[in-house]
Formats: structure tokens, C-alpha cells, sequence
């Protein structure tokens, strides 16, 4: 195992438009003062991802005008409205050819879930076929990890808001689990009643 860090990728999805949240693109909700999509970036960082992929969807160029995002490839989604899968794909692709052995998916509305999830998630890396999910109390959630040969059938399968979830269940026996419910919370910024989660 040599230098999961060059080899993981973290890939964040932040295409969302906050339909639910009257229209605000969840990437500019604010978080300790910067927009979320910063401060998503930070966690990655913090966790051991040197390499950072973001997808931006919803109003895209107000996210690059407005959050500080130097050294991460930003993605532009332009069917972000069909859902998470769109976004997951075009991520996906964006990391072809660049020496990525793994891509480490995160939600950019889950701010609960910091940089010890995440480097927990990172460390269970060992090839390309490595299939690593955090779960909370037993329950699968975010971060993902998919090796270089998972991204194809990923990316085949993920459609709507699916995502990978139905990929996942397909190979559920080949999943690494790694509990994280001792240090986050995984909790989605959805609805307006969860903006109280936002600092």
C-alpha cells in the first residue's frame, strides 16, 4: 500500500440546486462563514486527499466566484438536474487519466461528517478494486470509496438520484463497512429545518 493519498482522489458532489431549500444551491449555503463547498473541500483535504475533484451544477459560476477553491479540478455538470448520477458520472470521467487508482465520494450537504470519517474511509484503500463504505450505527452512508474497477460499473448504473446505490447493493458482500458513527454525524442539509445544523 504506498501513498494512499496520491492514489485516492476525493471526488465532491455539489452539483445540488437546494430545491427544497427555496432554490439555494447547496454549495453557497454558509458554513463557519465560508460557503459549504469550502469547507467540504477543507474536510478532504484534512483527511489526506491531495487530489481534489469537485462537481459544481446549480448556478456553477457564482460557486467558482464565490468560494475559495485553488487546487481542486472543478467539474461542470450541465445535467445537474436529473440528480446525483449525472453528477457522480461526470466525476467520475473527470478523473480518467489522471493516475487516480480511487475516487472517495462526498456529499457537499453533510458537513457533520469531518475529517476523521473520511481518513478512516481512506485507510481501509488498498487496490483497485477496493469497495469502502462509512456506515453510522450500522447504516451505510457517506464517504464512498470506489477503486479504478468499480468506475465504469458505477458510473453505467447511476442514474437520477440513485447514484450508486444500486450498484452498491449488486456488491454488497464485496464492501468494506467502516463505522463512523463515534465521530460524525450524517445528517443532509435538505429542508429549510435542517439549516439549523449550519454554524
Amino acid at each position: 500500500m504506498t501513498h494512499e493519498e496520491d492514489q485516492v482522489a476525493g471526488l465532491l458532489l455539489a452539483a445540488g440546486g437546494g430545491r427544497r431549500l427555496g432554490g439555494r444551491p447547496k454549495a453557497l449555503l454558509e458554513h463557519r462563514g465560508r460557503p459549504l463547498v469550502e469547507y467540504a473541500v477543507g474536510v478532504l483535504r484534512a483527511a489526506g486527499c491531495t487530489r481534489v475533484h469537485v462537481v459544481l451544477g446549480a448556478r456553477a459560476d457564482a460557486v467558482r466566484e464565490r468560494a475559495r477553491l485553488d487546487g481542486c479540478v472543478l467539474v461542470d455538470n450541465p445535467e445537474w438536474e436529473s440528480g446525483m448520477g449525472s453528477s457522480l458520472r461526470a466525476g467520475l470521467g473527470s478523473l480518467a487519466g489522471t493516475g487516480a487508482r480511487a475516487a472517495l465520494v462526498s456529499l457537499v450537504d453533510q458537513p457533520g461528517i469531518g475529517p476523521r470519517a473520511v481518513a478512516r474511509v481512506l485507510a481501509a484503500h488498498q487496490d483497485d478494486t477496493s469497495l469502502v463504505s462509512a456506515t453510522y450505527d450500522g447504516v451505510r452512508g457517506h464517504p464512498v470509496l470506489f477503486g479504478a474497477a468499480h468506475w465504469a460499473g458505477v458510473a453505467a448504473s447511476a442514474t437520477g438520484d440513485r447514484g450508486a446505490r444500486a450498484y452498491l447493493k449488486e456488491h454488497e458482500a464485496a464492501i468494506t463497512l467502516v463505522e463512523c458513527g463515534d465521530v460524525a454525524e450524517a445528517y443532509d442539509i435538505d429542508t429549510e429545518d435542517d439549516l439549523g445544523h449550519l454554524e
